[in-house]
Parts: C-alpha cells; structure tokens; sequence
C-alpha cells in the first residue's frame, strides 16, 4: 500500500449559515476564557475557544466556526484562517488515537518516509485517513520541534522520538 495520498481538507468543508449551539455550562466556559482578555481585544481568545468547540463537537465543522464568530464578532473568515493554520485543530472527524508524522526536515531525512509507510502499512491506512473502527487518523504534520531526536511522531499530547520500525509497532501494540 502506498503510504502517501494528498488530502486537502480545505476543499471538504461545507460551508453553510448553520450556527451550532452549546449548553449553558460549556456556554459560561466560554465566557470565562473571553473575560481572561480586554474587551476590545475578543479575538485573542480564539484559539482557546477553537479548543472548546473541538472538543464539545469532536472536531471544528462550519456550525462551531459561524457560531465562535458571531461570539466573538468577527468575520467567518477570520475564524477560518486560524483553524487551517494549525494542524492542532481537526476540520473532520478523527480516529480517538491522532497519529502525527513530523514531515519536515530533520524527520524527513532522519527516515520519516519509511516511518510513514510503516504506520500506514500497519494499519490498512493512507495518510489523512480514519481506520474503518475510527480508532486511528494518520496525518502528517509540520515541525513538531523535535529536530534532534528525528523522526517522531505525536500521538494525542505524548511526543514518541528516535523512531524506528521496531520502535512504531511497540507504540501501535501498546494502543490497543
């Protein structure tokens, strides 16, 4: 299986007028980040606010985006910007075990093409794909900032360095 097929997320988002709603206390955890700023500075509560929305609907979709941006009055553009910037928001559904290949670099030279293989080989997968029990996405990712122990990878918050193929299945097993 070849390891590698482009994915743009971008081009699968729907874009509609839908505004997603949130209950009462996930609502005053939003306000209680916004009132971290000044006032005339709302937009600098964004990306902790993205988080929110990720979490509460498992991933940032147009509904969360329209929502956060007449929360925080701005343009939906605005909004979109930030999210398909960082590769730390989701613009669809992911598996509960995000597996991030560093693919700058260091990593790339250090064997992040054989790692990727690997993984995906492993699990039936391409990069940018969900395992069909949705317990894996593979994505691969810019710097993570490890330069020194390339390659690695990031699975949810842990940094797993100096990969290996041996190294990969021990991690992939102790998932299970």
């Amino acid at each position: 299986m070849a390891s590698v097929a482009p994915t743009y997320y971008t081009n699968q988002v729907q874009v509609t007028d839908e505004a997603a709603s949130f209950s009462p206390s996930v609502l005053e955890e939003m306000d209680s980040h916004l009132a971290k700023y000044p006032s005339e500075r709302k937009r600098s509560a964004l990306i902790p606010l993205l988080f929110v929305i990720q979490r509460e609907r498992g991933y940032v979709d147009n509904a969360g985006v329209n929502f956060l941006a007449k929360f925080l009055d701005l343009e939906v553009t605005d909004v979109w910007e930030t999210v398909t910037f960082y590769s730390m928001f989701n613009l669809r559904k992911i598996g509960r075990h995000h597996i991030q290949i560093c693919k700058t670099l260091s990593c790339r030279v250090m064997g992040e093409p054989e790692i990727t293989e690997h993984v995906c080989n492993k699990l039936g997968i391409y990069v940018g794909e969900t395992t069909a029990d949705e317990k894996y996405t593979v994505s691969l990712v810019e710097c993570l900032g490890s330069c020194g122990t390339a390659p690695m990878m990031q699975i949810g918050f842990d940094y797993h360095e100096d990969l290996t193929t041996e190294k990969v299945d021990r991690i992939l097993d102790s998932l299970k």
